[in-house]
């Protein structure tokens, strides 16, 4: 029993040491996974820009200011495109956060019996698993019939109004962003209520015990609370209808003419690529990666500027 006792400081001693190589190498591991996120997102870039450099040299930035795409006489330009894009994508959120976050406050809250929320959790999170396609040819035979019907009321009643200036024909911008509202609402809604869940329930009770109603609660304390999460919801639900592209490729017209109806077909930087990739040759091909690249800087400008929203938020 003796020796054991003596040989006891030596075996901690190690038992630490391997611990802290552990540690390190825990650390080292983390860092290397960080740097190859880093470096693949730079590698994306790199290839995406070198594809796009033969449009670049050509166009210039006068590629995002032409309206012309035009194969033939190699005529290039991007702005009803991006004009396209950020209008869909502006009619999704406009539809799905207020919902999304509704959503996310009711199935954070005791509002309804637990086994009637784990229904609807799962109901909601199963609207993420549905492949693009399919809501393509929902949305084809369901939802632009009823959109154009809407569309005709719209007109009629408010067509006084640029936004519903034109009579609708089928496919076009509404449908598109109606779509993009239905694929977004699962990502708004699932970290949206992770957000709420996560607040700790002493805001709950300090604010119910300072004499504040439920709602003054949820609206008051809980949502500035979760704001952040909030936000970060919002912004990948952008990122991905920026990005989409079957269903709205299926359901916006791709027309290549910049109207401020809503109701006019459009088109956008991805069905743009979807659409003529394929088939593309020569100084096309540049022109796409360079409309991709586009697209790209988008989304890095969105994710920025809702980074600045969080850091302001949290300064308040």
């Amino acid at each position: 029993m003796a020796t054991n006792t003596h040989n006891l400081p030596s075996v901690i001693q190690n038992r630490s040491e391997v611990e802290k190589s552990l540690d390190r190498s825990f650390i080292w591991l983390t860092r290397i996974f960080a740097i190859s996120i880093a470096a693949t997102l730079l590698w994306i870039t790199m290839q995406v820009a070198i594809g796009a450099w033969p449009a670049i040299q050509t166009f210039g930035v006068s590629f995002l200011a032409q309206s012309s795409w035009n194969p033939v006489n190699n005529e290039y330009g991007v702005l009803p495109q991006v004009y396209g894009t950020l209008v869909s994508s502006f009619i999704g959120l406009l539809l799905a956060v207020p919902i999304g976050v509704g959503t996310a406050v009711l199935l954070s809250e005791d509002f309804l019996p637990s086994k009637v929320r784990l229904v609807l959790v799962f109901l909601v999170e199963l609207l993420a698993a549905i492949p693009s396609v399919v809501y393509g040819i929902w949305g084809i035979f369901v939802l632009v019939p009823i959109v154009t019907g809407l569309g005709k009321w719209l007109h009629s009643s408010l067509g006084f109004l640029p936004i519903f200036s034109t009579v609708p024909t089928g496919p076009g911008m509404l449908p598109a962003g109606v779509i993009l509202a239905i694929m977004t609402l699962p990502i708004i809604t699932a970290i949206s209520r992770d957000a709420l869940i996560s607040i700790p329930p002493t805001l709950r009770q300090a604010s119910v015990g300072l004499g504040a109603t439920r709602w003054e609660t949820i609206f008051q304390v809980l949502i500035p609370a979760a704001f952040s999460g909030i936000v970060s919801a919002v912004m990948l639900a952008l990122g991905r209808a920026m990005g989409e592209t079957m269903a709205v490729t299926m359901l916006i017209g791709n027309s290549n003419n910049i109207s401020l109806s809503f109701l006019a077909p459009a088109n956008t930087i991805s069905s743009l690529l979807a659409n003529q990739f394929s088939e593309a040759s020569g100084l096309q091909v540049a022109a796409l990666m360079y409309a991709a690249l586009v697209l790209f800087v988008l989304t890095l400008i969105v994710n920025i500027f809702a980074e600045l929203i969080v850091i302001r938020m949290k300064r308040i």
